[in-house]
């Protein structure tokens, strides 16, 4: 091994080795019993998208793996981005919560919560980015490998709701599965199921709102322009819950609760290094390629 490599290596070493003892430290029952609760409402919520009553025949739960990993899998990829970058800018983050629940999902999401203020836009933006782009990596994974499993069935009478597509799924649907005859649709399999909600979730976040991921970039890009996006995003939000999806005044009003500006960063005089724009960049096109403007289609 060459000096630079072995210089490498020790380097990639403590840093690993620093990652795990700050997890460690930070780990607290409530994270544990949260992540539990979790893993166990999306394999029930796994278990009985196939229809599988888990009352009935709790022998059959383990068939809700696929689904409950892969959308925990996407989900801590997302969470955990935020947390490492954060711990690159020195700022204090706790580790991911995760949310359990009894929806379609089984799980309401995960989140951090900042323990200190974030010092630069760059920072900022890396913070912001970090989670939707890793998790929409891991999404894109789910949704090639799942399509391959999912199959064309066709619809019948009692079907109560379908999905909608964002530019991206259409896309790898059409190319994997192909496009399905009249009267048939496409049956996910369970890990395309969790890419889609994967591909939402990264959507739901690059919304330019608040305190959303995108709303941190925007703040980072033009802190200036915030409030006027945030503001007209959120009409955006009532005209799409009027015209597409309902669910879209209840994220509205959601959002306007949890408040739609943003605190100012620590030294906000410190310029955004140029290259954070193709960052900015790089999330636009994720939201653009991953937005659904119809999530459910029927209800």
């Amino acid at each position: 091994m060459s000096g630079v490599a072995f210089m490498y290596s020790v380097a990639l070493r403590h840093s690993v080795t620093f990652v795990v003892n700050n997890v460690l430290r930070k780990l607290t029952l409530l994270h544990v019993v949260l992540f539990v609760l979790t893993f166990a409402s999306t394999l029930i919520a796994g278990a009985l998208q196939r229809g599988i009553n888990p009352l009935d025949t709790p022998g059959r739960l383990y068939e809700g793996l696929p689904f409950c990993t892969t959308l925990l899998t996407i989900l801590m990829a997302h969470e955990l981005a935020h947390y490492l970058a954060s711990i690159r800018h020195d700022t204090i983050a706790t580790l991911p919560y995760f949310i359990p629940g009894p929806s379609l999902f089984g799980t309401f999401g995960a989140f951090i919560k900042m323990k200190s203020p974030i010092t630069t836009r760059t920072a900022l933006i890396d913070i912001g980015a970090s989670g939707p782009i890793a998790g929409f990596i891991v999404s894109l994974v789910a949704v090639v490998c799942g399509l391959f499993y999912s199959e064309v069935v066709e619809v019948r009478g009692d079907s109560t709701f379908a999905l909608g597509d964002s530019l991206l799924f259409y896309l790898l649907t059409n190319i994997i599965v192909g496009t399905p005859p009249e009267g048939f649709d496409i049956l996910l399999s369970p890990v395309a199921f969790a890419g889609w909600i994967g591909f939402l979730v990264t959507a739901l976040n690059l919304l330019p709102i608040g305190q959303l991921d995108g709303g941190h970039i925007v703040y980072a890009i033009q802190h200036g322009a915030h409030k006027w996006v945030s503001r007209a995003l959120i009409a955006g939000l009532v005209v799409s819950g009027i015209w597409f999806w309902t669910g879209w005044l209840t994220w509205a009003a959601l959002l306007l609760v949890l408040g739609i500006n943003h605190p100012p960063v620590l030294f906000s005089e410190i310029p955004l290094q140029p290259s954070r724009k193709k960052t900015a960049l790089l999330s636009l096109a994720i939201f653009i390629l991953t937005f659904i403007p119809q999530p459910f289609k029927g209800f």
